[in-house]
């Protein structure tokens, strides 16, 4: 987790899908440039946004899986 990352909970999912983009971008053009240093930088500032997207996907699985009797049904393969 980066010491300087926003609290990401906060944003909405479009808020965070556009922010990541940005970062995705900037990474980019670091990489271009050869600055290591803010390409390591901006790569964990990706983990922390990687990280929350899969936050929120697990707990809409876990509610669908809840509010769905059917979804029970489906073999669980990621374990």
């Amino acid at each position: 987790m980066h010491p300087l990352a926003p609290d990401l909970s906060k944003l909405t999912d479009d808020e965070l899908q556009q922010k990541r983009g940005e970062l995705q971008n900037r990474l980019m053009m670091s990489y271009r440039m050869g600055n290591a240093d803010l390409v390591m930088q901006l790569q964990l500032l990706l983990q922390d946004y990687d990280m929350e997207l899969q936050t929120r996907n697990q707990k809409m699985m876990d509610q669908m899986s809840k509010a769905s009797k059917n979804f029970g049904n489906i073999i669980n393969i990621s374990r």
